[in-house]
């Protein structure tokens, strides 16, 4: 699945609204391979588990195939209710839409609206009304080719736990950036009893794909379960995690903003920019 590490190791510079910015070395973990990546057969299970030896069965009440004319507003809300977004740019439903079959979300489609203090772009946001407990999770995506980071990624913002595992979390609209395939899990918050956890910590990878993610659809997947957390690109597994601290029910998140440390801030030369989900589908065992 993967072939002997691949350390690579690179100081690029770039310029965003004419400042100069410093993106810092990358050490990638490893690099993907994919000459094994299955063929998908069916869409009634996972890519990665094309003949259900996991013995997944879908959840209809979160799976979405987006092919309605507008948002099913029952299982998403249209924005971030809880967020404005990271500045500069904004969380604005204006910036969402349905178009056949796809998720569409864009840029500054915000119009002549104001925007608040601090916020000079703003970009789209979606989020599940419900929350889940282990499964798989699997979107296909074809992220934004500007300079926005493309998230699908789940989280619980609680007032004991605050955990978030990113499945995908890319900005391959920036060119230093269109080879990378980063994969986070935080733990912001615990319990006080969580002697361990005593501030946010973070178990960051970052691999090699030998292509640019932005050319094309990929098909991004996450096993969750009480054990590990498991990775998925195209049905290739790429990363697997000890599950030490992950036992919260997760909302997911669809979105793009903007990131410093991804290089990841507006240009006004780039407003055309379309972050396209052709569906999202959840399993439990």
């Amino acid at each position: 699945m993967i072939r002997s590490l691949f350390m690579f190791s690179c100081l690029l510079f770039s310029t965003v609204q004419g400042k100069d910015l410093t993106i810092p070395k990358k050490n990638y973990t490893d690099t993907v391979d994919f000459s094994h990546a299955p063929e998908r057969q069916n869409h009634r299970f996972p890519l990665s588990d094309q003949q259900n030896s996991g013995k997944w069965q879908v959840l209809t009440s979160l799976s979405d195939e987006f092919e309605n004319d507008e948002l099913d507003t029952k299982k998403w809300y249209p924005n971030n209710p809880g967020w404005k977004g990271r500045k500069p740019t904004y969380f604005h439903g204006s910036n969402v839409s349905l178009n056949d079959g796809e998720l569409i979300i864009k840029v500054n489609q915000h119009g002549n609206e104001e925007l608040p203090e601090g916020y000079t772009h703003s970009s789209g946001f979606i989020k599940s009304r419900d929350r889940v407990l282990y499964g798989y999770f699997e979107a296909e995506l074809k992220l934004m080719d500007a300079p926005w980071v493309s998230g699908f990624w789940m989280c619980n913002v609680g007032r004991d736990w605050w955990t978030e595992i990113d499945i995908c979390e890319n900005a391959p609209g920036l060119s230093y950036n269109r080879h990378d395939l980063n994969s986070n899990i935080h733990v912001f918050r615990a319990p006080k009893d969580k002697g361990d956890v005593k501030e946010h910590f973070a178990r960051n990878r970052k691999y090699y794909i030998p292509f640019e993610l932005q050319n094309d659809y990929h098909v991004w997947g996450l096993e969750w379960n009480e054990e590990v957390i498991r990775f998925y690109i195209d049905g290739v597994l790429f990363r697997e995690a000890e599950n030490t601290h992950w036992h919260q029910p997760l909302e997911i998140n669809i979105n793009c903003e903007s990131n410093k440390w991804f290089g990841a801030l507006p240009d006004n030369d780039r407003l055309d920019g379309q972050y396209r989900i052709r569906y999202f589908r959840a399993w439990k065992q």
